[in-house]
């Protein structure tokens, strides 16, 4: 399915998915407190299970085919990583891929993660899903599942994914999801391919009965380096997070915006043009979360076990075939790296918004080799109000 991730149940539980870090919120204009955050409280771990899929998509991180891939955990293994996680705190795990549905444990994988009391959601391209599926799916405890719709009619889905019928499989998935009673939210991936129909997306996924709508900016890392040349400019980058900020307030879905940090100065600048504090009670968990979540209140695990500060950022922060979670967690020099904004380099080290947004690390790290180095889709000057 890609590195898409759904989150679950209320406003960040309606994108629990993305939901806070322990940042606190500070006006820009105030003194910047650059130290290292104190409390990095996991909240969201995205776990590739398996990167056998039933589909190819050309932007999918995982170079995805049937396999088998030599060398993914064992159900074994995966169970003991899933008690080393409640260890350390009770984030949101996300069951992704690949295709997680074609790992046969997946099931007894999330259940335990239940009985662990761990939030349990799934990312897939439900194209698999059966009646009988959906209902193991509720009987294990999970609680959302994301599906990613990348355009606005069928011929747009599928040229963007390269797998006819792919638009078609999502929808016939959606439908059950809906008869099954579980809740689900739209994955959309902006690149030039789609860009111009964004507002049509979210008016299908209002349509088909979505809780959420997230945007993925793209990240051309892996097999979506092949995408390069879709990945929209910095300009429009900031056009369509301005129009997503706008839509918070026209549309009954949770918007949020992944892989797109710029978003929560965005939000704060728009904010301020308003009149408005950004606050718990004005903005909900939007007011509490930043932009950049890698290796500060989010982690990625990799079908080997490998641990990433985010799925397109592929640092080895640790290796869990032979490290705790635990200590790969609170120990990895990459981690605590990207916990010290002090660290940060370029115009994101001077920002007055480093704080609430981060820069892309995986961007950064593709364009300069340095996951410290400054956001190279960020239009914004330091200190222009």
């Amino acid at each position: 399915m890609s590195n898409q991730h759904p989150a679950p149940s209320i406003h960040h539980p309606a994108s629990p998915l993305n939901s806070g870090s322990s940042t606190s919120v500070q006006h820009p204009r105030e003194t910047r407190d650059l130290r290292p955050a104190s409390r990095n409280q996991l909240r969201l771990v995205a776990w590739e299970l398996t990167r056998r899929c039933n589909l190819n998509c050309v932007h999918c991180r995982a170079g995805s085919e049937r396999g088998p891939y030599p060398g993914e955990l064992s159900t074994a293994k995966c169970l003991e990583i899933l008690g080393q996680i409640r260890e350390v705190g009770q984030p949101i795990v996300i069951l992704t891929g690949g295709e997680p549905l074609l790992r046969e444990d997946i099931f007894e994988l999330a259940l335990r993660g239940t009985e662990l009391g761990l939030r349990m959601v799934m990312a897939t391209n439900g194209t698999l899903l059966t009646p009988e599926m959906i209902g193991r799916m509720k009987a294990s405890g999970i609680k959302r599942v994301s599906i990613s719709i990348d355009g606005a009619d069928e011929k747009q889905h599928d040229e963007f994914r390269k797998v006819p019928g792919a638009f078609k499989g999502a929808l016939d998935g959606i439908e059950l999801l809906k008869s099954g009673g579980l809740e689900f939210q739209i994955n959309t991936t902006v690149t030039r391919h789609n860009i111009g129909n964004i507002e049509k997306i979210l008016d299908l996924s209002e349509g088909l009965g979505a809780v959420a709508h997230h945007l993925f900016l793209l990240v051309p890392t892996g097999r979506a380096k092949e995408m390069v040349n879709q990945e929209i400019d910095a300009r429009e980058y900031e056009q369509v997070l301005k129009w997503f900020y706008q839509m918070r307030d026209k549309t009954p879905l949770h918007l949020k915006a992944t892989c797109a940090p710029h978003y929560y100065r965005i939000l704060r600048q728009e904010a301020r043009k308003r009149g408005e504090k950004v606050s718990f009670e004005t903005y909900g968990l939007d007011a509490m979360t930043r932009g950049c979540l890698g290796g500060t209140s989010f982690c990625f695990i990799s079908n080997q076990g490998v641990v990433q500060p985010c799925g397109y950022l592929e640092l080895n922060c640790g290796d869990l075939r032979t490290d705790t979670f635990q200590s790969v967690w609170l120990k990895s020099e990459n981690f605590n790296q990207l916990r010290d904004f002090s660290a940060y380099k370029g115009k994101c080290g001077r920002c007055e918004y480093l704080k609430f947004c981060g820069g892309c690390r995986a961007r950064a790290f593709e364009a300069t080799g340095d996951f410290l180095a400054e956001e190279p889709l960020c239009a914004y000057q330091p200190g222009k109000k």
